[in-house]
């Protein structure tokens, strides 16, 4: 499948064909966002920006991750290959292990087939990770800002409000986990990113090369710094809390909620209903936030006659719980916590949703067969899903494939199956049937009526294990 702008006049007229003009990539990433938008039918949300670029293109309800962490579900995804064991996850840097042979980064590749790339925000996890496969250095408005001592406070300028000041973590230095400061869009880190991303369009028009430019906004992650305007759209109290606030019967041991969210200041008992009602408000003014500047963003491209001839992603590099199951954050293999967003629109294709199911390993090869691009040899480990934009009824596989500390997991649009295994042997397994429990309330796993879904899905998994422990052809390292 090849995208292709309109003939130009010049060439209509002369009577001959015109070159074929790639389409441009808009690639845009928010940090922990689950798909909790208005486009997924969460009405308490406001997020009119992410709905309506849903409205015009393809919105998948079926979207996973393949590790439920920011820099190895990114590493992942731009070099379209599965986290690997026996690695804890897989390297930031992606595959300069001696034991696993560099991959091609997506933003290589297409600098490599005549694309001029450029990364803004948070993409790669460190500015560092294969920064020289851009065209241009990677930009962050803070370029050294993401160490391991990016939320002191307030090294980086994360906090506006003097009254964040007066409540540090003394074991991280961090400030309070939320504020609403009353300050303009580009007083955070966001607000400039989306500014800097606007100019870039501008640049890249004029540049007259087919371009690939990523844009990586931090929030929703915390801190839930927002300005006062969005945490105002939500009156607290009307905020629907999760009715399942409880441990999962017959839940395994392995399965922990984060501790992120205690390594910053004002956090007592996570599992209060007031404190989480707090973060749910911070999270919303964050997600309505975000959904600003990325509004902002996609009225440039249209602004700009941009939009007819660039292919827009948008996603969030895993999911986040908010008090399900008194779960607060990432870090496990919950639904909530693997389950993203993921919107593409793609000019002068099909619009609507989805219910095939998709895994962000599989971008980087439908976005190559999008663009006319070859693959890389070797290397990929999802598939295309680019006939999903001919026909939204398109089932282009199965299973995904997830990985969490030792723990595989297979979702097919019914079942989710998790297996822990050590020195060879099942030590713990859950099962959730999403057709009767949806919220993942009982664990189903040895349940006579599902032993032969376990056997296949356990197969499943089998395959999926080898293959990634198995080290593919791979073209020479870059």
């Amino acid at each position: 499948m090849l995208l292709c702008g309109a003939a130009s006049s010049l060439a209509t007229a002369c009577g001959t064909k015109p070159e074929p003009r790639p389409m441009n990539v808009l690639f845009l990433m928010a940090d922990d966002m689950r798909p909790e938008l208005g486009c997924y039918g969460v009405e308490a949300v406001h997020t009119p920006n992410m709905d309506r670029l849903a409205a015009d293109g393809v919105l998948f309800r079926n979207a996973y991750c393949n590790i439920p962490v920011s820099g190895a579900s990114r590493a992942s995804l731009l070099t379209g290959v599965y986290p690997r064991y026996p690695d804890r996850f897989i390297n930031f840097s992606a595959y300069a292990s001696k034991d696993c042979p560099q991959a091609i980064p997506i933003s290589q590749w297409f600098t490599d087939h005549g694309y001029h790339t450029v990364s803004n925000g948070k993409v790669f996890h460190h500015i560092s990770d294969h920064a020289d496969s851009w065209s241009e250095p990677p930009y962050r408005n803070h370029p050294d800002g993401y160490d391991v001592y990016w939320a002191e406070y307030n090294k980086w300028e994360l906090w506006m409000n003097s009254e964040s000041g007066k409540t540090i973590n003394p074991k991280t230095m961090r400030g309070p986990f939320c504020e609403s400061a009353d300050v303009e869009d580009n007083a955070y880190d966001d607000g400039k990113l989306a500014e800097r991303t606007v100019r870039d369009l501008k640049r890249l028009k004029e540049l007259g090369e087919p371009f690939f430019l990523a844009c990586g906004f931090w929030k929703p992650h915390l801190p839930f710094n927002a300005p006062k305007r969005y945490w105002d759209l939500y009156r607290r109290e009307e905020i629907p809390m999760p009715d399942n606030r409880y441990r999962p019967e017959g839940l395994p041991e392995q399965v922990r909620n984060s501790s992120e969210i205690y390594a910053y200041a004002r956090v007592t008992d996570t599992s209060d209903i007031e404190f989480q009602r707090e973060v749910k408000h911070g999270y919303y003014a964050c997600l309505s936030y975000v959904d600003a500047q990325i509004g902002k963003v996609l009225n440039a491209l249209d602004e700009l006659g941009l939009a007819d001839n660039t292919i827009v992603v948008l996603l969030g590099d895993h999911g986040w719980n908010l008090g399900e199951h008194n779960f607060i954050g990432k870090h496990n293999l919950m639904d909530r916590s693997t389950h993203v967003p993921l919107i593409i629109r793609v000019p002068g294709m099909k619009k609507g949703q989805t219910e095939s199911m998709v895994e962000f390993v599989d971008l980087y090869p439908t976005l190559c067969e999008l663009c006319g691009l070859p693959l890389p040899e070797g290397q990929l480990s999802g598939q295309s899903f680019a006939r999903v934009f001919d026909d939204l009824e398109a089932r282009t596989k199965e299973e995904v494939y997830i990985q969490w500390e030792g723990a595989d997991n297979a979702v097919d649009r019914r079942f989710s199956y998790t297996q822990w295994m050590e020195k060879g042997e099942k030590v713990a397994e859950m099962l959730f049937d999403h057709q009767i429990d949806p919220e993942e309330n009982r664990n189903r796993a040895g349940e006579a009526e599902y032993e032969s879904k376990i056997k296949s899905l356990s197969s499943f998994l089998e395959e999926k294990k080898e293959s990634t422990l198995t080290d593919p052809k791979q073209p020479e390292k870059r």
